[in-house]
């Protein structure tokens, strides 16, 4: 039952207002106090969810008692009940954020009238909470999905502003420090030890977890002012292995990035990590990418950091016969400078190691590459390098051939279907048995949007004809499609169609009507 308090100093004023309340709204609990003090003794045990206070009243005045209980109980609401019709009151009233007010004397109805009003408002207001709490909960057991989700478009795939600004806002992460990228390499078979990686970041709470495939875990961390960087991360490094220990987990390695200052900045960083990680026979088991040794810098300067990203753009854009002419080339600087056969075929090595971490990334596993022999001569070291190029080529070949004609229609329409859910590239990675990374990289190539943009639309476009029933409210709709807050809704709407929801409901209805 809802429950009001009645504050006057005249007890038939009191009983009045009683007897014509539970005549006219009978499912009220009422009580009643004779002052401004003796209705903040009650309200303490009471808890009333409405208040009718008198204003005029010896000691303290309902102004003031209104003052200490509004403070005290911030969703308590109140009606003013004055014989004294006059600004400064209504001023005073107004600033506490009284709800109505009862000029002395007044009809029945008008009284009955009033405080259902209030009651309504009260009831509203409980149900909106309720509605909230229940999103609230929904989105705390979604940001694991939008964390999943930032760290596989940040590191792949281009994110939407939008996106990528409120989806940040929603992880509650501070940005503005400096974050590098981290790559967890799983032995083979421990696949299922995931959430301990997972669960082992979220509760020391510097970072985000991406999806798993093959056997890396992506990781962004974020930089901890108070302590320096090798000594941060070398500790989240240590924290993971030992957690690999403490669930039966051997064999894991940890490669650390380097430090940059933006989002946009970490694919750079996470391309180190995949470098830091490719020798796993260092004995602490976790390497930063300034203690690697430096790949195949020759004497005449050959940018080497270029050549791993622009290896990493050809392998996942598919350029094979360009990622060829790039290895010969390498090998031909190393011939031209007359380098020592052992140490370029080293060299070599570590570069299609690099290759090899870019096919995972495409959800790709093969065989680390190993030379069968000791080149005796360059002739023979480009020979080699082609077969085992060949080998990794094919490789993806069998990868794609096993992706029916048809998945990325399917896909379309399981978001399309689906897009008033929860769902993420994880989410379809697992339906249709694809890398995540894969997903995003076919689903941009062959539709030309990224998959994250086209949830977006079929989400606006739902709204946009929910917007023709005046019945729906916005938040109602806003939850409809799929999302968990109505103020994120209202910008993705606005940057989408370039007018608020509002102005668009107006427009849609103007028009119909």
């Amino acid at each position: 039952m809802t429950k009001l308090l009645i504050v006057d100093d005249e007890q038939i004023e009191r009983e009045g207002l009683q007897a014509i309340l539970l005549k006219g709204i009978p499912d009220l609990d009422i009580r009643q106090a004779k002052n401004g003090m003796m209705a903040i003794e009650i309200a303490e045990q009471f808890q009333p969810d409405l208040v009718l206070m008198d204003i005029k009243m010896p000691g303290m005045n309902g102004i003031e008692a209104i003052e200490h209980l509004s403070t005290d109980y911030p969703d308590m609401k109140f009606i003013m009940v004055t014989a004294y019709d006059t600004f400064e009151y209504a001023r005073k009233a107004i600033k506490l954020g009284v709800k109505d007010y009862l000029l002395k004397p007044s009809k029945a109805s008008e009284i009955v009238a009033t405080v259902a009003k209030a009651l309504a408002q009260i009831e509203e207001e409980r149900r909106s909470a309720q509605t909230s709490l229940l999103h609230r909960d929904t989105l705390n057991k979604v940001l694991p999905i939008v964390e999943t989700d930032i760290v596989t478009q940040l590191l792949f795939d281009h994110v939407h502003e939008v996106h990528l600004d409120e989806l940040v806002g929603l992880l509650g992460v501070g940005t503005n420090n400096d974050k590098f990228a981290m790559t967890v390499l799983l032995p083979p078979g421990s696949e299922s030890l995931y959430t301990v990686v997972k669960d082992k970041v979220r509760s020391m709470k510097n970072g985000w977890v991406g999806a798993l495939y093959g056997r890396q875990i992506p990781i962004i961390a974020f930089r901890d002012p108070s302590q320096s960087f090798r000594a941060q991360a070398g500790s989240i490094a240590r924290e993971l292995l030992a957690a690999a220990k403490a669930d039966a987990g051997s064999g894991w390695f940890v490669g650390i990035g380097n430090v940059c200052e933006s989002l946009e900045q970490i694919r750079q960083s996470y391309q180190e990590a995949l470098v830091a990680s490719m020798d796993t026979t260092v004995p602490v088991k976790f390497r930063f990418f300034a203690d690697t040794p430096v790949l195949g810098v020759t004497s005449d300067g050959y940018p080497a950091k270029q050549l791993e990203k622009q290896l990493f753009e050809l392998i996942r854009l598919g350029q094979w016969d360009q990622v060829n002419a790039e290895v010969t080339e390498f090998i031909r600087r190393y011939e031209h400078e007359g380098a020592d056969l052992l140490q370029a075929q080293q060299r070599v090595l570590e570069l299609l190691w690099l290759i090899t971490r870019a096919l995972l990334e495409l959800g790709v596993e093969t065989d680390t590459p190993v030379f069968s022999f000791q080149s005796q001569d360059y002739r023979q070291l480009r020979a080699e390098s082609g077969l085992l190029l060949d080998r990794m080529r094919q490789s993806l070949a069998e990868h794609q051939d096993h992706v029916a004609p048809d998945t990325i229609q399917l896909i379309k329409q399981f978001i399309m279907d689906n897009s008033h859910k929860d769902i993420s590239l994880d989410t379809i990675g697992k339906r249709v048995g694809l890398s995540p990374f894969y997903i995003s990289k076919m689903f941009k190539e062959q539709l030309g949007v990224n998959y994250i943009d086209f949830l977006t639309e079929c989400r606006i476009e739902k709204a946009k004809k929910l917007m023709g029933n005046p019945e729906w409210s916005l938040k109602k709709i806003t939850f409809e499609v799929g999302y968990h807050d109505p103020n994120y809704f209202s910008k993705v709407f606005k940057k989408m169609c370039d007018v608020s929801p509002t102005e668009y409901r107006k427009t849609l209805l103007g028009r119909r009507g």
